[in-house]
């Protein structure tokens, strides 16, 4: 019965949130494959990531596409990023593959620019995705890439040079976070001047 209502609510979506659901889909099997670390499980683990990476870019295409942008959709596509990178990212720092600390941030920085985009929203305030974001989901999933690969490659260091690209990533995390505040203190500057 249950399985039933849910594959009713699925076939009721639009497309463009059916492949958002499929990336939040993605996530166990590839946390269950790098959980037993091996060559084949973590290329496996991989392909599945880049194939969950490359429906971020096509749900939203779809959506607006096919004039099927809705607020489900508006909160789900970035909770589906948010749940793929950080669920991922805590599996490897128990592997012991990426230092706490820079999980710790990144993971911070998304609750708190999802905080404040709710209070902004509650007060009629949009803070607009902006590209310092962008960029910083971008280096995210490049750096995810060889993370998840881990083992040594063609004789390169391919956890080495993940490492590197997620230290870029925690750089743009840190900086578009404190650019969000910023928005945020600036357009409620202006909508508090606009309603004296």
């Amino acid at each position: 019965m249950f399985l039933s209502d849910i594959m009713q609510i699925f076939r009721k979506m639009g497309w463009a949130n059916r492949i958002t659901m499929m990336r939040i889909g993605a996530v166990l099997p590839i946390l269950l494959l790098i959980h037993f670390p091996n060559v084949y499980t973590c290329w496996i683990a991989m392909f599945l990531f880049v194939a969950a990476a490359v429906t971020d870019f096509l749900d939203g295409y779809i959506a607006r596409r096919e004039k099927q942008v809705t607020n489900f959709g508006k909160f789900l596509d970035p909770l589906a990023d948010k749940l793929l990178i950080c669920s991922i990212l805590i599996e490897m720092v128990g592997l012991g593959w990426v230092p706490a600390w820079i999980v710790i941030i990144i993971i911070m920085r998304e609750l708190a620019v999802t905080g404040l985009r709710a209070v902004a929203a509650d007060k009629g305030v949009v803070i607009a995705a902006d590209w310092y974001g962008k960029w910083k989901t971008v280096f995210q999933i490049i750096a995810m890439v060889p993370l998840l690969i881990h083992f040594p490659f063609l004789g390169l260091p391919v956890h080495l040079i993940g490492t590197v690209i997620l230290y870029i990533a925690l750089v743009l995390t840190i900086f578009s976070g404190c650019n969000y505040f910023y928005l945020f203190y600036r357009q409620w500057r202006d909508h508090l001047t606009e309603n004296r």
